[in-house]
């Protein structure tokens, strides 16, 4: 049992170091639309990956410690210690739910679907309450008068490319880590 711990843990170091030097391979988008941040990335595939194979609690665990991290070493970006909690910690944290189908690999494209709209829904809560004041009048050519309507589209214009990507990433490593785990059980 101890073994299965120590190997566990140690995966999870691996997906998160993996996941941060993701972080630097990134597409900024949100300059574009005059935001705080956003980026297309991979950094939530190795996230999913070990959450596939652990569970959503050491999933959870795992992309807490990588928020954390991505906000110190990979120039993270906020407005106050909430926006750091939301959108790094708490949002990364929430990637770790697609462990619900944990060893389920056939299901991984809907485990990364899970992940992601997990992540979404903790940007879109920080859009509305911790950005809500930073609404511009104008968004994507268009008058915004809701803080709702501004952080589903702002939050929507980096998540649908990261869901997009995570989702066919994931489809593609279904048989490498059926194989894994067979040689890993062994």
């Amino acid at each position: 049992m101890k073994n299965q711990k120590t190997r566990t843990l140690c995966l999870g170091a691996v997906c998160i170091a993996l996941a941060l030097a993701l972080s630097y391979i990134e597409i900024q988008i949100s300059a574009a639309f005059g935001g705080f941040g956003g980026s297309i990335d991979f950094v939530m595939v190795p996230l999913i990956v070990f959450s596939m194979y652990a569970g959503a609690p050491w999933g959870i665990g795992a992309g807490f410690v990588f928020g954390i991290m991505k906000y110190l070493f990979a120039n993270g970006v906020a407005v106050s210690w909430v926006s750091i909690l939301f959108d790094y910690s708490v949002a990364y944290a929430a990637v770790g739910f697609a462990g619900l189908l944990r060893g389920r690999y056939r299901a991984m494209p809907l485990a990364a679907l899970i992940g992601c709209a997990a992540r979404f829904l903790v940007h879109f809560a920080s859009g509305v309450t911790v950005y809500a004041q930073y609404m511009p009048e104008v968004f994507m050519d268009m008058p915004m008068t809701s803080p709702t309507i501004y952080s589903i589209l702002y939050n929507g214009t980096y998540m649908l490319p990261n869901t997009v990507l995570a989702i066919a990433v994931c489809a593609l490593l279904i048989r490498p880590m059926e194989r894994l785990d067979k040689i890993v059980q062994m």
